[in-house]
């Protein structure tokens, strides 16, 4: 609501209040005069010096106990059952108050008799209800009318409960709403086959098809924030068959705000996280804020989309200081604007404009601060760009490490965690050779340094730059095509929320030289989740929307693993938190390969340097190998029939 309406409805509501109060005036003098007629025969009965006086009486003290109780204090288009035992309490009263007036300040032979005093109470109070009950209906019906001329996008709502039926109301309150709700969708037997405002429910869900198939339905949207992140995935995928465009309704309790109490503006559309049925996995815990809490913590590549949201998580965890250390400023600035506006003074933020490849400004920042925990998360991440450059992810990646590493060490630094990839493992492309390169970086600094040092390995994050998500969103706003690289290709998927959690709960738990992993769930198929948000979206896949396979980019395999051997995997307190154990790596055979990666990459040969980082990491392999053995192993189906437009 904006200011201006607000201030409106200011001006308007005190002297809505007035006429009110005057309305109910009236009732209580027509019924006292009704009830004079109907019991005495005429008001005349009583002297014409003492009726002046019992009506001034009745009318003042229920009067007062109708505005000591409160009842002119709501919108009575939005009264319930609250509103109308307040003003059934306040006639009580009221009347009572009158009775014992009647008793002390009349004359006997002038009093009004008990039988016409409780009549005029019931005749006050079921006036003044039916007068409630007529403008409220009254108003109801012509906001329906207006509804029903201007309502044209039919809908159907899943979920008949208090959010569905608010939204409907909502809906036919908001002038500019042109949504024509329906029916409603629900599982409760007893909401089935009856009618929530005048709207019909049908159920259960799981026969949407049928229904929906006998109405004009074009959009629909699910009104049920309690729902479990599998069943959700259920829902959707009925949705998909209907042909409808697909919205939602978030949690109430996460994001609607006090300040408007807006459904609709809350309603979104489908994201892939809807999609990938598994329930989001939270580490927050005491032993997370025990370990960051007071602790001068720096987080590298801390303007990316990991980076940033580990410190956001950690800010909130009261840090002694927060050091933020990117070579990209805007992102870092924007982060820095952020949390000053949610901290301010209460968070001592420090933000350092620095690559990890100079050594010498690593150095300078770790001698300046002497950060206690250290969250490596500066990397090059993008595939196809590494394996055209694979000097510079050497650089970055490697280089980067192993200077914030040394750092670490030489300062004194509690713990240093790298944030790690499921590419690294069996890497078939430069970057995720240069990523299992960090591991085994700070696997080596474990044998001379009192850090601890340790790996966070974890899937695709949804929503970080550069993943395909982002992609797939722009595409279809866009209006199409969605690219897929090969259709057989499956992938793990993460939240950044949970990504940055897990980093934070690894550094809490690290005890040296681990590599953690998170129990991802099930792996997606990339294009089943191209194909539902097309569907989603109320889109036909390969006729409104096509989707194409552009072909393995090069380094990509067909699917990704998050552990080297599993034989060597060790369960933790959490059950979606492992530990791979793996072989200690002696500290001068890895300054060794890092002395030759050094001079390799100074005869600029790319051949050479992707041979080097081959020897060194024994499990880099070609992706055509990878892929082959992943079809041998019926790990992934060697063809698939209709194959889509290439």
């Amino acid at each position: 609501m904006s200011k201006r309406e607000k201030g409106f409805l200011a001006g308007v509501y005190p002297y809505r209040r007035y006429v009110l109060f005057l309305v109910d005036v009236f009732l209580i003098s027509l019924m006292f005069f009704v009830s004079a007629v109907v019991l005495q025969g005429s008001i005349y009965e009583l002297p014409t010096e003492i009726w002046w006086w019992h009506w001034l009486l009745l009318v003042g003290c229920n009067s007062l106990f109708l505005m000591v109780f409160g009842c002119y204090d709501s919108l009575w288009r939005y009264a319930g059952s609250k509103e109308y035992l307040l003003q059934f309490l306040a006639l009580i009263c009221g009347n009572v108050l009158y009775a014992l007036g009647n008793y002390l300040l009349i004359d006997e032979s002038m009093e009004c008799s008990l039988r016409m005093q409780l009549f005029i109470m019931l005749l006050t109070l079921v006036s003044m209800w039916v007068f409630r009950f007529v403008y409220r209906y009254g108003r109801q019906m012509i906001r329906l009318h207006s509804y029903n001329k201007r309502a044209k996008t039919k809908v159907a709502i899943i979920g008949a409960g208090d959010v569905g039926v608010a939204l409907v109301d909502e809906i036919r309150r908001d002038p500019d709403c042109t949504y024509d709700v329906v029916c409603f969708l629900d599982d409760d037997p007893m909401k089935q086959r009856a009618h929530v405002r005048g709207i019909p429910v049908y159920g259960p869900i799981s026969s949407m098809t049928e229904h929906l198939s006998e109405t004009e339905v074009k959009e629909i949207i699910i009104a049920i924030p309690s729902l479990e992140e599998e069943r959700k995935r259920e829902i959707l995928h009925l949705c998909s068959r209907t042909g409808s465009r697909v919205r939602i309704m978030p949690n109430i309790d996460q994001q609607l705000s006090d300040d408007t109490g807006n459904l609709m503006g809350h309603v979104r559309e489908v994201e892939p996280s809807d999609l990938l049925g598994r329930e989001m996995v939270d580490f927050t815990n005491k032993e997370i804020y025990e370990f960051l809490s007071e602790k001068v913590v720096m987080v590298t590549g801390g303007g990316g989309s990991i980076g940033s949201e580990l410190c956001r998580q950690i800010a909130a965890q009261h840090p002694k200081r927060l050091i933020v250390v990117d070579i990209y400023e805007n992102n870092a600035y924007d982060l820095q604007q952020e949390l000053r506006q949610l901290y301010g003074d209460k968070l001592d933020l420090c933000v350092e404009i620095a690559s990890v490849r100079d050594a010498d400004k690593v150095q300078l920042l770790f001698r300046r601060y002497r950060p206690q925990i250290v969250f490596h998360a500066a990397a090059h991440k993008h595939v196809p760009l590494m394996e055209g450059c694979p000097e510079e992810a050497i650089k970055n990646n490697v280089f980067g490490t192993y200077n914030v590493a040394q750092a670490a060490d030489a300062y004194g630094a509690e713990k240093f965690v790298l944030i790690s990839t499921d590419k690294a493992v069996n890497p078939t492309n430069v970057m995720g050779a240069s990523k299992r390169l960090c591991e085994m970086v700070v696997q080596s600094m474990q044998e001379i340094s009192r850090t601890v040092f340790a790996a966070v390995r974890f899937g695709n994050v949804l929503g970080s730059n550069g993943s395909v998500i982002p992609l797939f969103k722009r595409q279809l706003a866009n209006g199409g095509p969605l690219t897929v690289t090969d259709r057989r290709i499956i992938r793990y998927f993460m939240t950044i929320p949970e990504a940055a959690q897990l980093v934070m709960q690894a550094g809490a738990m690290a005890e040296g030289a681990q590599v953690f992993v998170l129990d991802m769930g099930e792996p997606v198929k990339i294009l089943d989740l191209a194909e539902n948000l097309v569907r989603l979206a109320g889109l036909t896949p390969y006729v409104d929307v096509d989707i194409i396979e552009t072909g393995l980019r090069p380094g990509e395999k067909l699917y990704e693993e998050l552990l080297m051997n599993s034989d060597t995997l060790t369960a933790t307190r959490y059950n979606k938190i492992f530990i791979e154990q793996q072989e200690s790596i002696p500290n001068e055979e890895m300054e060794r390969n890092l002395m030759a990666l050094r001079d390799v990459i100074a005869t600029e040969n790319v051949e050479e340097i992707v041979a080097t980082m081959r020897r060194i990491v024994p499990t880099f392999k070609t992706p055509e190998e990878v892929n082959s053995q992943a079809v041998a192993d019926h790990r992934i189906p060697a063809e698939e029939e209709q194959p889509i437009t290439v």
